[in-house]
């Protein structure tokens, strides 16, 4: 290939300029011709395209978001939005797309895939949820954000013997609230993945580590067991007499300077991404399996599933009363 693409889309997640940066360079290396797609999707259909080059990407490696900007394209849900995206590839002479997001980006490159449009998807998503990886770009940096953040809470929750009850993002997925819920001492953890009980899971537990002497608490709940935490406060505090607040973390998860751990692999990963397209090889996905970059069949990849690590969980139960 002479001419390629790079996109991202879905939600952003911290590490994706370090993505782009690597496909920007490996493919310039390379004496390819390497075109940013703005706003993803959408970009792609419309012909939002800017040429890339070594200079291009100086200095954004740093930087949290996505300097390609990001969307949700309705219309390429659609199958005249795909031939219009499909179009426009031929137009402009891209020969294949790197595509950086989650699964349902990682939809859209099969579907192009499979329309003569040679893809390779790269795992960028903050909830970790690709099933074929079992790390993805923007991960390490959330769970630090939210440790940072819930680090605060706890100083303000132990003056005032307060139980703070945080929700972290994961709507399927519970991985960020198990490794910060660990991370941050949470005395009860909850995922979508695990059923729990209220009064078993958090009440007693609390009145449990009461009677050793224990006065503040942080609950730590994944968004995704879709609850009010509000009134869940509300609950604990009626029900074991400690005042108790609740918050949404939301939206400052996504932001901020990527950790280097995500710098590094989503370097690894642009660069493995590009090295496929040179090769002619597309509908693929780059993964992480034990610190090693390896590839797998779209088709594949999109049907795998993958489940929380219940070890892990228990061990979280035992360590935090």
């Amino acid at each position: 290939m002479k001419t390629i693409a790079v996109l991202t889309s879905g939600g952003d997640a911290p590490g994706m300029n370090a993505a782009v940066r690597a496909v920007v360079r490996t493919a310039c290396e390379n004496d390819m011709k390497v075109y940013g797609v703005i706003r993803g999707y959408n970009g792609l259909i419309n012909g939002d395209f800017i040429e890339m080059n070594l200079r291009t990407v100086s200095d954004i490696i740093n930087r949290g978001g996505t300097i390609l900007y990001s969307a949700r394209s309705v219309e390429f849900a659609t199958e005249e939005g795909m031939r219009k995206a499909i179009r426009t590839c031929q137009e402009w002479g891209i020969e294949g797309v790197v595509v950086i997001g989650g699964d349902g980006s990682f939809r859209g490159a099969r579907d192009l895939s499979e329309r003569g449009i040679p893809c390779v998807g790269v795992p960028g998503t903050i909830d970790n949820d690709i099933a074929c990886c079992n790390y993805t770009i923007g991960y390490d940096t959330c769970l630090n954000t939210i440790m940072e953040m819930v680090d605060r809470l706890r100083d303000t929750s132990e003056s005032h013997d307060r139980c703070t009850v945080v929700e972290v993002m994961g709507r399927k997925a519970g991985y960020l609230a198990l490794n910060a819920g660990i991370a941050c001492g949470a005395t009860s953890i909850l995922v979508p993945e695990v059923e729990f009980d209220v009064q078993k899971h958090i009440i007693e537990r609390m009145e449990k580590t009461q009677r050793t002497g224990k006065k503040h608490f942080i609950i730590v709940a994944a968004e995704g067991v879709r609850l009010d935490v509000d009134d869940l406060a509300k609950e604990i505090q009626a029900k074991t007499g400690v005042e108790s607040r609740s918050l949404i973390l939301g939206h400052v998860q996504r932001g901020g300077s990527p950790t280097v751990k995500d710098r590094v692999m989503a370097t690894r990963m642009g660069n493995y991404a590009v090295k496929l397209l040179m090769d002619n090889i597309g509908n693929r996905v780059v993964a992480a399996q034990k610190e090693e970059i390896v590839d797998y069949d779209i088709f594949e990849a999109l049907n795998m599933t993958k489940g929380i690590d219940l070890e892990l969980y228990n061990v979280a139960h035992e360590v935090s009363i």
